[in-house]
């Protein structure tokens, strides 16, 4: 299992994120933040990103991570290097 997510901040103070699943090397599921959406990568997948939408709460945690957290935590970072 794997997951991998991120964010960019833009110039214009915007920003773009997504969020990436895999299992076994594959690709599973994805979450894009401009369209707020998950893609299932397979019809296996279909099951989990269904849930998921109807559910509503991953998508809402992502949205907010992606927007909020994660930037936070990069401009952070981005702040460790330029001092050193």
């Amino acid at each position: 299992w794997l997951r991998v997510s991120g964010c960019e901040l833009l110039s214009d103070g915007s920003v773009r994120g997504s969020e990436q699943y895999g299992y076994d090397g594959w690709d599973t599921i994805s979450f894009d933040l401009g369209s707020g959406r998950f893609v299932a990568a397979d019809g296996a997948a279909e099951i989990t990103r269904r849930r998921w939408e109807h559910e509503g709460t991953r998508a809402e945690y992502l949205t907010n991570y992606l927007k909020h957290e994660c930037p936070e935590w990069l401009q952070k970072y981005v702040g460790y290097g330029q001092k050193e």
